[in-house]
């Protein structure tokens, strides 16, 4: 067998194994989806499905707590233990074993915050809004994305520094709602947008405060984006381990920052502060302008290092999805942007305070720790975008 011919059949193997495993992991999660609607009564399932093309659905989610921001679907606490086991197997069926501690450990995060600052009324705790300043807006006086005065060139556009989005928005309240917050692992929902299938399209989305996984099956393809990941605290002791649900973003952003020479540094160091989430809950369809430092001018170690930060949440999709992405991004890798915003050391073992995004033509990536708390490096939020492709709207190629 010549050369050639052995490199061409390797690749067609590849390629059959690649879609072999999308298969395999499309048809596990489709089983699980249907293992659980078959434990919900009538009632139930009403409340878990939605069509597929129902935008206000897509677009219910939030950094929020759902006494904020209120979630549709239904929630661990409203299920028997059965039905909480079928539904974290169809979340676990859809993730990687990495996304999924990640997941848990988020989840985790908010039962600690529950036993620090307690449910029901009076009071907003560490995860409200301060006072004075709407939930998910801006400090008096500056947009959300940009610099202290005017607006920076990945900052939101003039006229909405208030953060509200509407009743329904991620960055704003439900009018009228004055209740107490709410956490802990049982306030956390999952529906189902369209009907499960090999096939045809449809979505799963888990989450509730800190977290937002809008997941499109289409075929073989697996889309997570938009997802959003958070933590508060985004440091806390279980059974006698420092858990970090964020610790790699963290950490992984800082070593590639410092990686850097110094002319790169210039470059990808903001001359403006980001206070929160440019392109968060309540952004969808809006574009921002790249900035920092462009991966065309990184060394290979630079760009190897790049791919490993975007992995955090590229990877948090099962292995086969994961893959087909990552591919993606690998390929435009030239075309990517890095930036960051804030200080740039951090105490050993704990996150850092500064913003960073990394930009590419399919991707946005946005790491904001936040104010709202007192420590910045203890609540953190993040972003994972396509913005040609979020919710998967864009058809697959036949």
């Amino acid at each position: 067998m010549s050369l050639n011919r052995a490199v061409s059949t390797s690749i067609l193997l590849t390629i059959s194994l690649g879609a072999a495993m999308a298969q395999t992991a499309t048809l596990r999660i489709v089983s699980a989806a249907n293992a659980f609607l078959a434990t919900l009564d009538q009632k139930q399932r009403q409340s878990v499905l939605f069509a597929f093309d129902d935008e206000q659905q897509r677009k219910r989610w939030s950094n929020f707590p759902i006494s904020i921001v209120p979630r549709a679907g239904i929630s661990f606490k409203e299920m028997n233990a059965a039905q909480g086991s079928a539904a974290m197997a169809l979340v676990s069926s859809a993730l990687s074993p990495r996304g999924l501690e990640k997941v848990q450990q988020i989840m985790q995060g908010d039962e600690v915050l529950k036993t620090t600052e307690g449910n029901g009324p009076g009071g907003r705790g560490r995860g409200g809004p301060p006072p004075g300043r709407g939930p998910g807006g801006p400090p008096p006086g500056r947009g959300p994305g940009g610099p202290p005065t005017g607006r920076g060139p990945g900052g939101p556009p003039t006229g909405d520094g208030d953060g509200r989005r509407g009743p329904r928005g991620g960055n704003g309240p439900p009018p009228g709602n004055g209740g107490g917050l709410l956490f802990g692992k049982d306030l956390y929902f999952i529906s189902i947008l369209g009907t499960p299938s090999e096939k045809n399209p449809w979505m799963l989305q888990f989450g509730g405060h800190h977290l937002a996984l809008n997941i499109t099956i289409d075929g073989e393809r697996g889309i997570l984006t938009p997802t959003l990941t958070g933590a508060q605290p985004a440091l806390y002791t279980l059974d006698g381990k420092t858990v970090r649900p964020l610790g790699q973003e963290s950490d992984k952003g800082l070593a590639l920052l410092n990686a850097l020479d110094e002319n790169q540094r210039k470059q990808a160091i903001l001359s403006y502060r980001l206070a929160d989430l440019v392109l968060g809950p309540g952004e969808d369809g809006k574009t921002i302008q790249p900035e920092g430092l462009k991966a065309s001018s990184m060394n290979e170690k630079q760009r190897a290092m790049l791919i490993d930060v975007i992995a955090e949440w590229a990877g948090i999709v099962h292995e086969s999805a994961a893959a087909a992405r990552m591919a993606q991004l690998k390929a435009e890798i030239n075309e990517t942007w890095f930036a960051w915003s804030g200080p740039t050391t951090v105490t050993s073992g704990s996150n850092i305070a500064a913003y960073y995004r990394i930009q590419g033509p399919h991707l946005v990536i946005e790491y904001a720790p936040q104010q709202m708390g007192g420590d910045p490096s203890l609540h953190v939020h993040t972003m994972y975008r396509d913005p040609t492709n979020d919710y998967g709207r864009k058809p697959a190629a036949k």
